[in-house]
């Protein structure tokens, strides 16, 4: 005699809506008080559950606080900045391209990305590890446009697949971003606007130079 597992989708509904809860007051707790400065049992208060249900539901506060980052780090502008960038066949589109997806998923992201992440860092090596491996993420795509320009022979023929890499994390990676727009008081478009400009003077050849 074979057992057929229970689902009630009643019970998941209730479930996720419990977790997005959590998660919820996680988020306006952490960009209130800091990281350091919530604990689970305010997080519980907030979202109306007992302690032991944020713990079954998220898990601790690094895991709450990777659960809040995933949407980032897993952003659909991401895939569809690459593709886009691996269909043109123009140099300074694919520049353009790359600062419009980096643009896009900071934006989406802001507040935690500058207000939690930036401003205040968590210390646990728990949230550190994710962190890395968005930073080792973000570097790979960055290296997949690289090695586009490199595909259209566009860069400059001072520059290296690796120095391409590194020109790309300078003007289009999260530090540009932080101090353009969440220290200098920049909007979005400027930023946008100058980081491609400069991108584009840094990286390319000069247009009667391409092949």
């Amino acid at each position: 005699m074979t057992t057929r597992k229970y689902h009630s989708p009643r019970r998941a509904h209730s479930a996720a809506a419990t977790r997005e809860a959590i998660l919820s007051s996680a988020h306006t707790l952490f960009l209130a008080r800091g990281y350091a400065g919530v604990t689970i049992g305010d997080i519980a208060e907030a979202a109306s559950v007992a302690v032991p249900t944020v713990y079954s539901s998220v898990g601790n506060k690094p895991g709450i606080l990777t659960a809040l980052l995933e949407p980032a780090l897993t952003d659909p502008a991401i895939d569809d900045t690459l593709t886009a960038v691996q269909a043109s066949d123009d140099p300074c589109a694919v520049i353009e391209l790359t600062a419009q997806g980096t643009r896009l998923t900071h934006e989406r992201h802001w507040d935690l990305v500058y207000g939690l992440f930036y401003r205040d860092p968590p210390g646990e090596p728990a949230v550190k590890a994710v962190l890395d491996k968005g930073t080792d993420g973000y570097v790979q795509q960055l290296t997949g446009v690289a090695d586009r320009l490199v595909a259209l022979d566009a860069l400059r023929p001072d520059l290296s697949r690796t120095d391409a890499t590194d020109l790309l994390w300078f003007h289009l990676g999260p530090h540009a971003w932080i101090t353009l727009v969440g220290e200098r008081a920049w909007s979005f478009d400027r930023a946008q606007d100058w980081i491609t400009h400069a991108a584009r003077r840094a990286l390319l050849k000069e247009p009667g130079a391409r092949a």
